[in-house]
């Protein structure tokens, strides 16, 4: 029988370290691509490489979470996004929808509460989970089950 394989990638993890290592790409109309390029590129290495069975796409919703309700200078000294990567960022949807891969997002929570979520029941339900994040955060869940794959730095993480 062969194993229950769920990829979660961290969105907004993986798309800054991609704007970030990429530089001085636009499309002809002056559209600033280099995240997209950089976020696609591993979308599609990560597909070619590891075939997942079940693959999510987890985004940080706009607007509070939870946190700030109960602490309000949570994240208060954190830069916003830069403009150009926020201009990209219905691009590399777009991109998402068209590999017909399962995109979330939920008002109130933070990506890696949705991660971390997803990561644990699969496991508990049998799946081998693989958390695609350079955050390192995730290390605290990482179990026999759960593993983490940091694409920029090409390093993986597992319980042992």
């Amino acid at each position: 029988m062969e194993k229950k394989r769920l990829i979660i990638i961290d969105a907004n993890s993986v798309i800054h370290r991609a704007y970030h290592a990429i530089r001085g790409l636009s499309s002809s109309r002056g559209i600033p691509t280099n995240a997209i390029f950089g976020f696609t590129k591993m979308i599609l290495k990560l597909l070619h490489d590891t075939r997942p069975g079940y693959l999510a796409v987890v985004f940080d919703a706009k607007g509070p979470t939870f946190r700030h309700n109960i602490y309000k200078e949570y994240k208060a000294t954190r830069p916003p996004m830069p403009v150009d990567l926020v201009e990209q960022i219905p691009y590399i949807k777009k991109i998402i929808k068209g590999f017909n891969v399962k995109s979330l997002e939920i008002e109130g929570y933070e990506a890696d509460d949705i991660i971390g979520t997803l990561a644990m029941r699969g496991a508990e339900e049998g799946f081998d989970v693989i958390i695609v994040s350079g955050d390192k955060d995730f290390k605290q869940v990482i179990s026999s089950r759960i593993s983490l794959w940091d694409p920029m730095k090409g390093r993986y993480m597992s319980y042992d």
